[in-house]
Parts: structure tokens; sequence; C-alpha cells
């Protein structure tokens, strides 16, 4: 049986804007349980990235709480990792210095920075390209290494914000396929952000659907389709009706 490893209750936030105050988070709660994969969607400016932010620890709520493991989560911490949709790599840091440098920053003992790394790049089907700096990377590539260098220091919760949003649909299918080989190899939990309701089906374990703003979890969807995964699943008749499912709770006033 799965525990949780990531609970979020009565969550709140609000930002300041010209025209005044924007509530963009309205009392959100959910758990996460350990080695789950969550997807959460919604319409655009409903809130998602402000949840992942909260959930990581790089905003606080006005309101309410995120525990990890039990523990009040008040900045970010080393269990958990960030996949966003632009890769963000050094441009004058090869393919395996990019990964390394979490540890880097985090002062951590250089010894086996670079055997952790390639062990990575192999995890994520990147050997032989350790050597190449970002620029002479295709743009399914830079994010693997973005992946294997949020992977680095080895954190139990990954959180991924639309990481294939500016991929073209043949490369983010072969993305989703790759995350859930890494997500299996790795038993890690993750919780990923997306726009698209076939990407959020296809990966994940659940579905959470944020209403508009200010966001909230207007539906949770249990996604009984069998694993491993390929692109086969699109063609079954259960995907077909959580499809319809996930569009129809994002649609409703």
């Amino acid at each position: 049986m799965k525990h949780p490893i990531l609970v979020a209750e009565g969550i709140c936030k609000t930002f300041p804007s010209r025209e005044g105050e924007v509530r963009a988070l309205r009392d959100v709660s959910l758990t996460v349980s350990n080695g789950e994969f969550v997807s959460l969607v919604g319409p655009s400016g409903c809130g998602k990235t402000t949840l992942l932010r909260i959930l990581g620890g790089l905003l606080l709520p006005d309101a309410g709480v995120v525990r990890i493991g039990g523990q009040v989560l008040t900045q970010p911490r080393r269990e958990i990792g960030f996949v966003f949709q632009d890769p963000t790599l050094m441009p004058w840091r090869t393919v395996v210095q990019n990964v390394t440098l979490p540890l880097e920053v985090q002062g951590r003992d250089g010894n086996g920075h670079q055997k952790r790394a390639m062990e990575l790049l192999g995890l994520v089907g990147l050997l032989g390209f350790e050597n190449l700096y970002p620029y002479e990377l295709s743009g399914g590539m830079q994010q693997r290494v973005a992946i294997a260098r949020a992977l680095v220091y080895e954190p139990s919760i990954l959180l991924m914000d639309e990481p294939f949003g500016s991929l073209d649909a043949i490369t983010r299918n072969q993305m989703n396929l790759e995350l859930l080989r890494i997500w299996r190899a790795t038993g890690k939990t993750i919780v990923m952000v997306t726009h698209t309701i076939q990407e959020a089906i296809f990966l994940a374990d659940r579905v959470l659907v944020m209403s508009p703003r200010p966001g909230h979890i207007r539906a949770t969807m249990e996604v009984d389709l069998p694993r491993p995964r390929d692109s086969d699943i699109y063609y079954h008749e259960e995907f077909a009706r959580l499809n319809h499912l996930v569009r129809d709770s994002i649609t409703i006033a």
C-alpha cells in the first residue's frame, strides 16, 4: 500500500496587480502518494503553475500548508526536483556539466559527480552526447538533459511544468514514452502540469482538474488503464471515456 508523500491543505494565494488583487488559488487541497504519477490540468490562467511552485517551496501560500513526508514545507528542499518548459541549460557548459551543476551548487563532494551524471545520461538515452553543448542538441534532447539534471541529486518528488509544451507533436509523443520509462525505472513521485488532456491521461495514475481562477480542484479522475502503456492506449475505450470526462470537467461553467 502506497503512503502519502505530498499533502497540500487549504492552499490560497493572491497576487497584487494594478487593477487590484488577483486571487490565483482558493482552498486547494490534494494528496499524492509515494511513487504516484499525477497530472494537473485546467483552463489557462487557473493557477496550475502557481500551485506547482507552492508544492515545491518556490512560493509561500497566503493560507494553508504543504507537507512533504509529514514535514511542513517552507522553502525548496532536496527531496524535490523541478523540470520546466524551458530546459534552461547553461550554454557554456557541456551536457554532462549541465547535469552535474546542481551538485556543485549544493557543495556536494565532487567524488562521483561524473559517474552519477553518466548513469543518468544513460537512463535518458544520451550516452555519447555528454560532451556536446546545448546548441548542438534538439529540443527533445535538451529536455532529456533537464530531466537528468533534475534527478541528479536523487529527489523523491519530481515537479514538471509543461515540460514538453514547446516540442512538436511527434517529439512530444516520444518524450511521453521516455518519461514513462524513466518513471518506471526510478520509482519517483511525479506531479506534472500539462495543457493537453490526452497527455495527462496517457501518463498519469490520476488527473486533477482545476477550475477557472481562483483555481481549486474541481474533479479527480482515476486513470484505470493498464501499464506499461504505449501509443495503442489512445484507442482504448476507457481512454476515450476519460478524455470526455476531463474535457467536460474543464469546460463546465
